[in-house]
Parts: structure tokens; sequence; C-alpha cells
């Protein structure tokens, strides 16, 4: 991609025009102009023979773990990913500088179904296709000078990875972490393949657009409920996490208190051998305003009640057809089917209530059976407005009246008042919780409990099982003698074939013709391989340990991951802000229950950065057009999207996170071609904080390309007055404020990069850079020393303030300032207590209570002079007019109100 630069003065622009003349010597020769293009390459060819960024594990000084999220090999890095590893990467250069031992790696998580969707559309591997994606990503990783350790390099395919991963599931196994058990899934019946929630669209498989099942499949899962409530306790200790992630995560594990409740069946309509339904609720308080019971469309309930009715037998076909997940049942039209069953009232038998089977009700959750509460829950008004079941109102908002209080459209969810409620009336929620909870907790005549307190969780046990071929096997034999056998260690890795075909639909490793046979390793008969691949999540949960020690002949060097671990600064988008990182919080403490950890927590820090945004563009035929093929018009609301290559007007959509699909992307490495790679690290930390979204534009890397131009012209000329040696007996301006100014900025932005306020720093950066031009140009002769020493150190703060976010130029500053060193060795700056001292304040000036302008005075400054300096202003001495004010109000430290 090539982009235009506007220039001032005169310039040239340095894509359109090869005559850019950089740096003679990118060692320290003058040059009007820096030259990224020689710079870079050069300073990474150093950084890469010095061994700049390798870590030692035998390093004895403070370890410190920085890690981004890492890759997945799609082939291409888009700006998104420069944000993502520039953050990281500064506070790798920041923590070195300060004298840690900074851990930095990178590696790449390569399984998953892009691969084989890959193979199919292009006939290549999906080995080779993966690694080629690696290859050229590398290139354009190490193109933006990231401080990366990539000595400790892998990729979640190389079998040495994956041999590891399968010797953590065969311990897991061994430590009672893993089992097989019949599940439901989403069955794609056109591929033959399992699907993942997100992959069903609108009760349709993604790829193949047929109408997905709910299927029977045995699969392996992870007991990760075993840890729910250690899950969710320890959240509130994750203090240097985002609160919006750990409220996401309780959310997602989902702790409920609650009562499981048997409700008599009607005998007159129930099945044979049915006689009672137990129910889950978390709002036993509201068990007067039941109105019906709801049923998952697998429950035993159900099914029996179908075999005799060929409708409800179809309805539960078509509930099959949703899909799994919790968002596909909340998002779709709540639908029922009456049963024909009725239960009783546990409170009076004279009350019977409809069962349904529902499209909303989950059988893995709870009991599998609601009762349904309509004044209480929006959805189950809903439904009770659909099928004309009654609505009683039970609570009440302290201060109603009870005998108008009603439900309309809207259910009433907070706390007040119980009503309607026998002997529940007048009660708080929780005491008629409390008081039905103790009335059914009462052995019945049959000797059973109606009703039994209950904690319950959302999180399901993870189930990994998934019909691919591009995935770390599972390493277990099926024998008819012996049943499931692990794979024993010295038979490990269970490579994937690479003779494998993708032309029929289903899992290429069930159709391999050798593979699958083998001999049961306890026995000696004929047995057959586990076909299924693990999914990809796993691959991810674990490898953070790896990087530790990622030739280790073990998953962990027990030694090493204790040393390193927990990761101190985690990064990487909110979208993983559940799963993934609920599923590294389990592998942490399944590794230790299994000896490859000590740790508990994986990530003592994390910082969820936000997206990077871009316009969209259509055709009018509805066609998206990507930003290299359009030219620009006109400004401000006269810009026009012009199509290069047919001429047309393109419509100027919204601004989106860059997507492949909406060919919205603005690819890192022509960024960094077209301004460099230190413009385009700048930019992307620039304009907004971190956390939120950042809109790619044009005109942007521009101002910041022309910022990095003016940094390297400052430190050109800040250098002809450091070397002038001639004195002059009088100063040009004054060099006590601008090293206030640099040590300032060496407190203010040390504290940013600290708390990753990256946005903060650069524009404390601006302020120096402004300061200490203001300087350098009032330098009319020869400086005197206190201006060279006040220079000399106000640009050498500089440079070493911009290094961890522009690491090229600056080095070149940092060698055309006469250093031998580079700047990836030095030091960090320390401020000095004597220059961050206030001696003055600003205080605002307002003139009859409106503020007209501020002054800047010595904190012991007299109340009279204080005075002086406020009718002195202009503004205030123009509404003045020469006329006297009736009085001047000085609140000492805070403000000054002139009233005229």
């Amino acid at each position: 991609m090539k982009v235009r630069v506007t220039l001032e003065d005169g310039e040239k622009d340095p894509i359109e025009n090869d005559d850019l003349k950089g740096p003679e010597d990118v060692t320290g020769n003058n040059s009007e102009r820096y030259n990224p293009r020689e710079s870079e390459p050069h300073w990474q060819k150093v950084w890469d023979e010095r061994k700049s960024f390798v870590s030692s594990n035998e390093d004895d000084r403070e370890k410190y773990y920085v890690l981004e999220m890492f890759p997945y090999p799609s082939g291409r890095c888009h700006v998104g990913h420069a944000r993502n590893y520039t953050m990281g990467d500064v506070i790798a250069r920041y923590k070195r500088a300060k004298g840690f031992n900074v851990l930095h790696p990178m590696g790449w998580d390569a399984f998953g179904m892009p691969a084989e969707n890959a193979a199919m559309k292009n006939d290549a591997h999906p080995k080779s296709w993966t690694y080629q994606n690696i290859a050229s990503m590398k290139t354009q990783l190490q193109s933006m000078g990231f401080s990366l350790d990539w000595t400790r390099e892998f990729a979640t395919c190389d079998p040495e990875y994956y041999a590891q991963q399968q010797k953590l599931f065969i311990d897991f196994l061994s430590n009672d972490l893993i089992y097989r058990k019949s599940s439901k899934v989403n069955w794609d019946p056109v591929d033959h393949t399992v699907l993942a929630n997100e992959q069903v669209i609108d009760g349709r498989g993604w790829r193949s657009g047929a109408l997905v099942e709910q299927k029977e499949l045995t699969q392996w899962f992870f007991k990760i409920t075993d840890y729910a409530e250690d899950l969710l306790n320890e959240i509130d200790n994750l203090n240097d996490w985002p609160e919006k992630v750990r409220l996401m995560q309780k959310n997602w594990i989902g702790k409920s208190e609650g009562l499981t409740i048997r409700w008599e069946l009607d005998a007159a309509t129930a099945p044979e051998g049915y006689c009672d339904l137990e129910v889950y609720t978390t709002r036993p308080d509201t068990i007067f305003g039941a109105s019906f019971m709801a049923v998952a469309a697998d429950h035993p309930l159900a099914q029996e009640a179908a075999k005799s009715n060929p409708e409800l037998q179809d309805f539960i076909e078509e509930c099959r057809r949703l899909g799994t997940s919790v968002a596909a049942l909340e998002t779709a039209e709540k639908r029922g089917f009456n049963t024909g069953i009725h239960v009783k009232h546990p409170f009076d038998e004279n009350w019977t209530l409809p069962i349904y089977v529902a499209n909303f009700v989950l059988m893995d959750y709870g009991t599998g059976a609601i009762f349904g509460c309509p004044s209480g829950d929006q959805r189950d008004l809903d439904f009770a407005r659909k099928y004309d079941l009654p609505v009683k109102a039970v609570v009440m908002p302290e201060g109603e009246d009870a005998s108008s209080f009603a439900i309309e459209n809207e259910a009433y969810t907070g706390e007040g008042v119980m009503i309607n409620s026998s002997f529940l009336d007048g009660m708080t929620p929780q005491e008629a919780f409390d008081e039905v909870a103790n009335r059914l907790a009462n052995v019945d005549t049959n000797g059973q409990v109606q009703g039994e307190r209950k904690v319950n969780y959302r999180l399901r046990d993870w189930g990994i099982s998934r019909q691919r071929y591009w995935g770390c096997p599972i390493p277990i034999i099926h024998c008819d003698n012996c049943g499931i056998v692990p794979v024993p260690d010295e038979d490990l890795p269970v490579k994937l074939p690479e003779d494998v075909s993708f032309d029929k639909p289903g899992n290429p490793l069930d159709h391999h013709p050798t593979w699958k046979d083998t001999h049961c390793p306890t026995c000696g008969a004929s047995a057959r391989r586990e076909t299924d691949t693990m999914d990809t999540f796993v691959d991810s949960s674990w490898y953070f340990a790896r990087f530790t020690a990622p030739t280790a002949s073990s998953p962990t060097n027990p030694k090493m991951a204790d040393e390193w671990l927990p990761v101190d600064q985690y990064i990487g988008g909110v979208e993983h802000a559940i799963l993934h990182l609920l599923y590294s919080r389990f592998f942490a403490r399944a590794m230790k229950k299994a000896g490859h950890l000590n740790v508990t927590e994986p990530f003592k820090g994390l910082f969820t950065q936000g997206m990077v945004t871009h316009e969209t563009y259509k055709t009018a035929s509805g066609d998206w057009v990507s930003p290299e093929e359009i030219s620009f018009e006109g400004g401000g609301d006269e810009r026009k999207a012009i199509h290069k290559a047919s001429g047309e007007e393109l419509k100027i959509g919204s601004i989106e996170k860059m997507s492949k699909s909406k060919l919205n992307v603005i690819d890192m490495t022509a960024m960094a071609e077209s301004f460099g790679a230190d413009a385009t690290r700048w930019f992307v930390l620039s304009d907004s904080p971190p956390e939120r979204d950042v809109q790619w534009t044009e005109s942007g890397i521009e101002g910041v390309w022309r910022f990095v131009q003016k940094v390297w012209r400052l430190v050109d000329d800040a250098k002809a007055i450091i070397d002038n040696n001639e004195d002059s007996a009088t100063e040009s301006f004054d060099s006590e404020a601008l090293l206030k100014a640099a040590h300032r900025a060496v407190d203010q932005v040390s504290d940013s990069y600290e708390n990753l306020r990256f946005n903060r720093a650069i524009a404390l950066i601006y302020e120096l850079t402004n300061v200490l031009s203001k300087a350098v140009a009032a330098v009319k002769h020869n400086p005197s020393v206190k201006e060279r020493t006040a220079i000399r150190v106000a640009t050498t703060f500089l440079v070493k303030l911009c290094n961890p976010i522009v690491p090229h130029v600056t080095e070149t500053c940092w060698a055309h300032l006469g250093n031998t060193s580079i700047l990836a060795d030095e030091t960090w700056p320390e401020a000095d207590e004597q220059y961050l001292k206030d001696d003055t304040i600003i205080l605002p000036v307002q003139v009859n209570g409106k503020r007209r302008g501020e002054i800047e005075v010595m904190k012991d400054l007299p109340k009279d002079q204080i005075e002086d300096a406020a009718l002195s202003l202009d503004a205030v001495s123009r509404i003045l007019d020469g006329q006297a004010p009736k009085k001047v109000i000085v609140v000492p430290g805070r403000i000054v109100n002139v009233v005229v």
C-alpha cells in the first residue's frame, strides 16, 4: 500500500520519491532527514547479533514476564496486531531498562479449522499452509522491531509441543481430572462434524448451511467444575485485572443459591411410572406466582410424553436444531408445547399447573425443569402472554398498594414486599425464600424431602473432543479387551499422519486407511486410536508455562516455571475475557495437581486493549472495497471515496473493527514500509487510552511521521549546541526551567509506563519536546555551560523516554549524540527530587464568576501581588477598561475572582 504524505516546507514525499536522503551512517553522521528504510533494518540486525532480547533462566536479576496473547498464523499482520504487540513491547523495553531480567516470548496458536478450510479450498496441506503463514508473519513482526525472545519460539502444531500436551492429558487422566461420557453436541449432518456454539448461525452450520442437529456423541471432558468455587473465589484476588473481566468471569461461572423442589405430578395426567417433577429455582419466594412448568426437550418426562404424541416429537426435533448455546436459546423466539401433564402446587394440592416442553430450558442446567413465575421474570412473562397463562403479582415495591399493583408488559424483578402469597405476605423476598425452604424441608408421607437448599453453577465441564484433523491427537487407544488405554510416554507424540485426504466430509483421521489401527500397549491385541483431536483452546491454555522452558523434556521445568510465573503482565483482546482466561486458570490448577506447576493463577496482571477501527466502503451493488483500492476527493462533508479501478463513487460506511470480511484491514507491513515501524508504533498508542478503540486515519499516521522527523532534527540541533565549547556569559533561556521540565517528564512518563497509560506518556513526551525545541531555538550564539548541560540532560531524557515506543529512531539519535553503547542496553533515567518540587501554582481567574484565564504564581506570593497579577491579565484589563474593580477576592491556593 503506497500512501502520499502531506508535507510541510516543500518537503518531498518519502514514498513516491526514491531520492530520499537518510543518515549517511545510521550510527551517527548527520542528515537533514531521518530515513527509517535504512535505520530500522540496521538496528534490528544489531539487536539480533547482540542477542539483546534473549532472556536467561540463569540471570539472578529480578524477573519480569510480559506476554501478549499469541496470534493465529492467518498469513498477514494488520495494525490491530501492531497495537497489541507494541503495548507489550513498550512494557518489555521499559522494564528491561529498569534493570529487570525480562521474558518477552512469541509463539503461534497454530491448530484449528481455518487451516483445514484452506486445505479444502486451495488444495494445500494444513501443515504447509500453516508454516508458510508463520514464516510470513514472523518476518512482519521482526520488521516492527519488537524486543521478542525468538529463541523460545514454538507453534502449537510442532510435534515437540503437542507431545507435551499429550503428556498433560495423560497426567490429568491419572489425576481424575478427565472423563468420557455421552453428551449433546451440535452436529452438522453435511460436514459430519461437531460445531462449536459460535459456528451455529440461525440454526444452520456456518460452512455447509445445513440445519444443525443435536446429537449424542461420546466426548472427552475436563473436570473444570471441580474448581468452580475456587475459580470464583480467587477472582476477588486478581487485583490487577480489569473489573469488567472479573465480572464476566463471575457471571460465566454463575454461582447461584437456590432450592430443589419436588412437585407431585397429577396422577390423572401423568405417564405411567412418573410421580413427581424435580425443579431447581433461585426464587422459591415467588412460588405462589407460578403459572406453568417448563422442561427441556431432552427431559425424560418430555421424551415419555412424545412417545404417544407425534406433534410433540416434531416440536422436540425443532428444539434440537436450535443448538446448545445459552446465547442461541436466549435470542430465539420463546416457544413451548403443552404436554397435557400437570403438577400439584406444593402448598395447595388442589392447585395444578400445566407442564410445557420449552425451547429455552437446558437439560444440563439445574434439573432441566423450571417453574415459571411471569410477574418476576421477563422471559416467563413473555411466555405467559403468548400462551394466555395467568400472571399474578407476588412482589411489589415498598409503598405500593397491594390491591391495585399489577404487572402489565414488564416483569418486576426488584426488592420489595411479598403479596398474594398466602403465609408469605408482608415478608421480604429473602425472608420468604427462607420460609419456603424451611417448610419444604419437612419429610413427606413417602419419606422424601420436598425441598432442599442447593448451590448450582452455570459453568459446565469442558468438552474438548473435536472431529477434525488439524489438532492435537488425543493420546488414547481403545482396546476391546482392556478398554481405554493411555498411550505410553515413550510412544509420545502420537503424530498426525501427513497423507490425509479432505475429499469427503467428516474427520480425515477416521478415513485414513492405517493411522487409527494399532496394538494395545497392555495386552498386545489389535486396537484403535482415538480419532478425535483436542479443542484448540487446550493448546492456548498452557503455552505461557511452556515458554519458561520451551525445550524441556517434560511439559515444564517446574523450577523455571515457578520462578517466571505468574505472568506479570498479560495483554490481549477482551473477546478472550471468558473462555481462554478461564481455561488457562483451570489448567494452572490442573497442572499444579499433576506436579507441573506450583502457581494457582497464571496471570498476575491483565490488560485488555481496545481494537483498531477503520471506515468501511461499499459499491452500489453492496460489495466491500478495501482502502488500498480507494482514492479520496474533497474534505469535510464533501469528502468522497472513489474506486480507483472503476471511478465509481463508493458509499463510506460506519467505522468498525478491522475485519477481513469487510475488507477494512490496514496491513501492518504496508504502513511500516510507507512511514516506518516507529511511526506505526507511535500512532497506534497515541490517539486514545489503550483500553479504548482507536480509529486508524491516514492523516494521523502522517502527523506521526512528521513528529519522528521533528525529533531527529531536534536532536541534531541539540547536538550542535552540546558540542559547542565556546562559552557565553549570558543565557538565552531559563536552563533551570528546562531541567525541571525534563526531570518532571521522567517522573510522569515512568508512572505512565508503569500503569500502561501509553497515550498519557506520549502527551507528556510532546510537552517535553516542545519545551526543548523552544530552548534550542532560543540559543543565539555560544551557549553557556548551564545551557549546554540543561540541553544535554533534556535531550538524553527525551531520547530515552521515547525509546520504548520508537526504538529505531532513538537508537539512531543516541548514536548521533556520540554514545558508543546502544540504547537497548542503557538504564532508565531517574528523576531528581529537587526538580519535582512545585514552587508555583496555577490559579484560575474569574470576572463576576466567569472564568477569563489563569495565572501562574509562586506558592508563597503575597495576596496583593496575586491581585496585581490577576488584574494584569489581558482579558481582565480589557473588561476593566481602565476602571478599578469593586473588589478582588483571593481564595488562597484555589481561585481569584474580580468583581466589577
